[in-house]
């Protein structure tokens, strides 16, 4: 029966193939056959649906004919019974890279020299990383053996996507079936591809996240101008970016936040992205849910970690493990929460894995129509394909799949796979023996014998007063099987035999030699019990999960803290007002602010803290901090002021809560130092647990860094560096001059364009929009301030000057560790000042250094804050305020406003922070003694009135964290035991990186992290 079965496979695929090729002459005669065929009998899903039972399915010229339970056989078809087998559609892969060339890996080293143009020649676009003009119907070519791959897991039909790149260019939608190129593509252009990582581009810009970002966003901009204006510049890109807008766009993410980040452009220029994901999006479900776009989710999910050795596995982040154990539930909670779903083999480097994974995401939730339309419909009607691929409908293509029950059953095989018509057979059908047995041998005591597993894989085990593992192998319907005969015997029996129809018989050999006969006679109420054993050991693993954590960290609740009316009774209260520091004062926080500061308050309903003994000052405020970023710098070019760090804020780093415990409330997120003018700052609350554009503080004014010295003339850098303009503290000024010059130009076109009436407008080009420009016209305007490294008092004075003649203004000199020497100019022109406490002899350029600094630009009246720069001091800026008592005098009031209230006016932001005054928000700390003792703590940190620190809270949590841990460890030994394979303890965590100023590499390594990530799939 097998052979002939083989045989009409192969009779079904001759014929198809030897179909003529309209356009193709051949050698030879036509033999013209229309491949028509009836499938009856069957179970059939028309669509994930739609399921009829003893269903006729016919097809004809690669196309579905008729479908349906009164459908007629036709005359002459070939004619199949499918009883007690189950049709589905063929899975649709909406991300694959089937057909194409893997892009050229991007040769990189700190090494190299940089590139600052691009390297491909003729009128495409300036940066390499943006190439719509790449089309993947010119690059496709069949791939006999990754075809076969795809078709065993069950696909009919892949988008095939050139993955490198930023703007990829156009994907096309292609079968799998064993044709000529130009008979397998369905649609040529089927969708657009777009990523945040430059690919395979060897141009220096973008070197960062935020980069990429930027210049993805530039890129919408320039193509809409272009568009407008076509006799300005002939743009090939452009051109084919606009096209390529027209068609669904495929995002590809490298993790949730990114995905977040990148619906943030999409919003901005009226595209709804499709995002292709990596399994992590159940981490910020809420965030997920409202970019309202659809996701495609890979099944990659992660072995467990082998964690039997203690010392390994402290090197495990509970969000690792806990990864580990919710990856599989994503599905099921994205679909739950409404998200479109699709699936993909995308990332899988065993595809094999794809079906058991899959199988794995039903046990933990997933209902099995959510995962057959995710394999179907979803895809076909996200690339606008459903009259081709995804149902089983008249004149759609006859893609379809043969299993032997139901798809998401462990036990069920994939028969045959019909892409076009075409039969493929993937597997054979494995006899399922499983079950309960009587078995006798010779003249022994009849004894018990269960056969479980799975077909593929069956397990033995004989039961007399002991249950005894044995092992078992079938060729066929012939039998071996061997057992001892108790659970402590050395020796064993040996059986043969083959199947009856209701058991087996055969020989048997004794331990003492002796040949007798034996027989097993099948026990038919046990059957369906042995049959689903498996599968039922198998859904107790999406029992018991952990919850989701807020953030998805160390440190992290699964329920995030409120805001409650506290009344902080008889502690020592350090305003920052007139009034100065109150002894035995209460302070009295509402509905997120200050409601009260006085003595003898009284609130109803509100908790109660005893401050006896101990003090309470505002939240403390760092002017220059880069914790919770995904990148400090882009350091590619001298101007990078079209990048933010907004875009790359990145909740989940520890830093946050960490700094919590040191008493800080507001941080501004800065730009690196690595080009004269930087990117756009972010100013954040702590509000740890909240998605990044939570922790934003909301009407805050918009800064932007500037740098000076060493680091901007890359001084720090390897000689082959020296091709970047400036090279010299001369070429500074050029560049700062030269951006504000052709700002000034700027703006000035818009003026005078905007001033046209809407008639003129329609008959006159606008300008050409630029964001880098923007941010500086911004400056022009007093719409954006400038926070400048520095540290040598000429280039000081050089900036000053420069902000005098092109009419801006500088807001703060930061580091400014010769500030002391031209604090009068600074005072002037009311330029403020945020330095370290005491760091010098670190690098050529502050030998100037002094420790007094601060007290002397303090004295003469510049408003001087000390700030971090660093993750650890920004844990002690009480301790660094500190250092100015010592260091010139200041009083402690004045010390302590260094990190409160002054940066608050930096800032701009001290009609709200950075002092205890009624209506302020309530960003207060509660210290356990003098705040600027370096024996004083935090018990409690308050932001906007909500304890997102507290120390006995803070106790709990790492008991239950280390409590989880303890259960995750567990559950990992457990499946080892069970015989799956585990991973070792990731080397290191891109997580637990701390940023700095001058750290000039960490934009690059991420953009190689990510483009090794894409080269390793």
């Amino acid at each position: 029966m097998k052979k002939v079965i083989l045989s009409v496979l192969a009779v079904a695929a001759l014929s198809l193939q030897s179909r003529a090729q309209e356009t193709y002459p051949r050698n030879g005669v036509y033999d013209e056959r229309s491949g028509l065929r009836a499938f009856t009998n069957a179970t059939i899903f028309v669509d994930y649906q739609t399921k009829l039972e003893n269903a006729t399915l016919v097809i004809k010229d690669g196309k579905v004919v008729a479908v349906g339970t009164k459908v007629s056989v036709p005359k002459g078809a070939m004619v199949t019974d499918l009883k007690g087998k189950t049709v589905y559609p063929g899975f649709v892969d909406p991300f694959t890279s089937y057909g194409v060339p893997a892009p050229p890996a991007r040769a990189f080293s700190f090494s190299s020299v940089p590139q600052p143009d691009t390297k491909k020649e003729g009128a495409f676009n300036w940066n390499q990383a943006i190439r719509p003009e790449t089309h993947a119907v010119e690059l496709f070519k069949v791939d006999a053996k990754a075809a076969e791959e795809l078709r065993k897991l069950g696909y009919g039909a892949v988008l095939s996507v050139h993955q490198d790149g930023i703007a990829r260019g156009t994907a096309s939608l292609v079968t799998l079936a064993s044709k000529r190129e130009n008979q397998v593509i369905l649609m040529d252009r089927a969708a657009a591809g777009l990523s945040l990582d430059k690919g395979s581009s060897t141009q220096e810009y973008p070197n960062s996240l935020m980069g990429s970002i930027a210049l993805l966003r530039q890129t919408y901009l320039d193509a809409k101008w272009n568009t407008q204006n076509p006799d300005k510049e002939q743009n090939i890109s452009l051109k084919a970016f606009t096209e390529a807008n027209r068609l669904p766009q495929i995002f590809e993410v490298s993790n949730k936040l990114n995905a977040v980040r990148a619906d943030k452009v999409g919003d901005e220029f009226g595209h709804q992205y499709i995002f292709k994901g990596q399994g992590d999006e159940y981490q910020m479900l809420p965030q997920i849910k409202e970019t309202k776009a659809a996701y495609i989710l890979n099944v990659n999910f992660p072995d467990p970690y082998s964690v039997e050795d203690p010392y390994e596995a402290r090197r495990i982040g509970i969000e690792d493990m806990k990864h580990w154990e919710m990856a599989p539930a994503n599905p099921a909670m994205l679909a739950k929460e409404g998200v479109t779903i699709a699936f993909t083999t995308a990332d899988l480097k065993d595809k094999s894995k794809f079906l058991p994974n899959l199988r794995k995401a039903t046990l933990y939730g997933l209902p099995e129509q959510e995962a057959l339309k995710a394999l179907t419909y979803t895809p076909a009607k996200l690339l606008k394909a459903e009259k081709y691929v995804g149902s089983l409908r008249e004149g759609m293509q006859a893609n379809f799949l043969v299993a032997s029950g139901n798809l998401f059953d462990p036990t069920t095989i994939l028969l045959e796979n019909w892409v076009q018509g075409q039969g493929f057979k993937t597997s054979e059908t494995p006899a399922d023996f499983r079950g309960v047995y009587s078995l006798k041998v010779g003249s022994q005591p009849e004894r018990r014998m269960l056969i479980s597993g799975t077909p593929e894989k069956p397990e033995l085990k004989v039961v007399t007063t002991d249950t005894i593992k044995g092992t078992l192998s079938f060729t066929g319907e012939m039998l071996t099987m061997m057992f001892a005969p108790t659970k402590s015997g050395k020796e064993s029996i040996r059986l043969s035999g083959w199947y009856t129809g209701k058991g087996f018989q055969g020989e048997a050999q004794l331990p003492d030699a002796q040949s007798v006969k034996w027989t097993a006679v099948l026990s038919q109420a046990a059957t369906q019990q042995a049959r689903r054993d498996s599968a039922r050991s198998r859904s107790n693993e999406a029992l018991n999960l952990g919850k989701v954590s807020y953030p998805f960290a160390a440190f992290g609740r699964t329920e995030l803290p409120k805001g409650e009316t506290v009344l902080i009774k008889n502690a020592t209260v350090w305003t920052n007002e007139k009034e100065g520091k109150l002894e035995n004062a209460d302070v009295l926080l509402k509905n997120g602010k200050i409601a009260q500061v006085g003595k003898n308050l009284s609130a109803d309903g509100a908790r109660v803290i005893d401050g006896t003994g101990k003090h309470v000052t505002p939240g403390i405020i760092d002017e220059h901090s880069h914790i919770a970023l995904d990148g400090v710098n882009e350091g590619s070019q001298a101007v990078t002021a079209e990048v933010r760090m907004s875009d790359v804020v990145n909740h989940e780093q520890v830093n946050i809560y960490r700094q919590l415990a040191g008493g800080v409330t507001t941080s501004q997120l800065l730009h690196g130092s690595a080009n004269p003018i930087g990117g756009q700052s972010a100013i954040i609350k702590l509000r740890w647990g909240q998605a990044p554009e939570k922790l934003m503080l909301e009407g805050a004014d918009q800064y932007i860094k500037f740098a000076l010295g060493e680091n901007v003339k890359q001084s720090n850098r390897s000689p082959q560096y020296n091709v970047r303009f400036p090279q010299t503290r001369m070429g500074v000024e050029q560049v700062m001059v030269d951006a504000f010059q052709r700002a000034k130009e700027y703006e000035k076109s818009w003026t005078s364009y905007n001033k046209l009436s809407k008639s003129a407008q329609k008959k006159t080009a606008a300008p050409r929009r630029d964001l880098e420009l923007d941010a500086l016209v911004e400056i022009l305007n007093d719409k954006r301030f400038i926070t400048c490294h520095s540290y040598v008092q000429s280039e000081i004075n050089m900036l000053m000057k420069v902000a005098d003649q092109m009419g801006f203004r500088v807001n703060t000199f930061t580091h400014i560790l010769e500030g002391y020497k031209v604090a009068d100019k600074m005072k002037e022109r009311k330029i403020g000042a945020s330095t370290f406490s005491d760091w010098w002899a670190y690098k050529v350029e502050v030998k100037d250094a002094i420790p007094y600094n601060a007290a002397i630009m303090h004295n003469v009246g510049v408003t001087t804050a000390i700030n971090s720069d660093d993750a650890e001091m920004a844990r002690r800026l009480n301790q660094e305020a500190a250092k100015t008592i010592k260091y010139g005098g200041v009083s402690e009031e004045d010390a302590l406003k260094m990190v409160t209230l002054n940066p608050a006016k930096l800032l701009h932001l001290d009609n709200r922070i950075g002092s205890l005054k009624a209506g302020k928000d309530a960003d207060v700390v509660i210290w356990n003694e003098h705040p600027l003792s370096i024996y004083a703590r935090p018990e409690k940190t308050f932001v906007d009135g909500i304890p997102y620190f507290d120390l006995e809270q803070d106790k709990q949590l790492q008991l239950e964290q280390e409590k989880e841990r303890l259960r995750l460890i567990n559950k990992m030994m457990a499946a080892k035991a069970r015989g799956e394979k585990t991973q070792a303890a990731p080397v290191s965590r891109r997580g637990a990186q701390v940023l700095h100023c001058e750290d000039v590499e960490n934009g690059a390594q991420e953009q190689l992290q990510e483009s090794e990530y894409h080269h390793q799939k």
